[in-house]
């Protein structure tokens, strides 16, 4: 199957809700993706190709559905599964990173024992929008010494500049559909 077969597949496999969860706000939704097993399966295996027989140490998903594809993409590259979840989730002793919001500011956190040093790492999620939660993912990563292989996300949104904010950390960034405007 060609990838421009794959990547219309995916487009048609994700639903947009509009005014979600504002006015204007054109909401892609991957829930219907994920009950496709095929394009599941697609989607995955796309994310994983570029890195398959690399020495991936650990994926890095970020809350919520950051899981559910980043425990398929360490799975398919036996690497372990780190959560990178909002403060005040994770139970043992955590490293955290603030970063701001639309109005006001957040804080991911991660165990502070995840991650080793010079691992190698993907981070993984859903979507890549203005980019301040991956943003900060990089720099609560790169805080505990990882080795950024990747960002790995379905769907970018290419005129909210995530994409462009995680490759001015030098980050490589590898998305499967974009979805211009928003």
């Amino acid at each position: 199957m060609s990838e421009n077969s794959i990547r219309e597949e995916l487009i048609e496999s994700i639903r947009t809700i509009p005014d979600y969860p504002s006015k204007g706000i054109l909401f892609r939704d991957i829930t219907t993706l994920l009950k496709d097993a095929k394009a599941f399966r697609r989607a995955v295996d796309a994310l994983v190709q570029p890195y398959a027989g690399s020495k991936i140490d650990q994926i890095a998903g970020i809350e919520a559905r950051g899981f559910i594809l980043g425990g398929a993409v360490a799975h398919q590259l036996s690497a372990g599964f780190v959560p990178v979840r909002k403060k005040g989730k994770l139970p043992a002793a955590t490293v955290e990173q603030e970063y701001e919001l639309e109005y006001g500011s957040d804080v991911i956190e991660m165990h502070r024992d995840a991650i080793q040093p010079g691992e190698k790492v993907i981070l993984v999620d859903d979507l890549i929008a203005t980019g301040g939660t991956a943003d900060a993912a990089v720099h609560l990563l790169r805080n505990v010494g990882a080795d950024i292989v990747a960002a790995c996300f379905i769907i970018d949104l290419p005129d909210l500049g995530g994409r462009a904010k995680l490759e001015k950390l030098d980050v490589p960034v590898r998305t499967l559909v974009e979805f211009p405007g928003h």
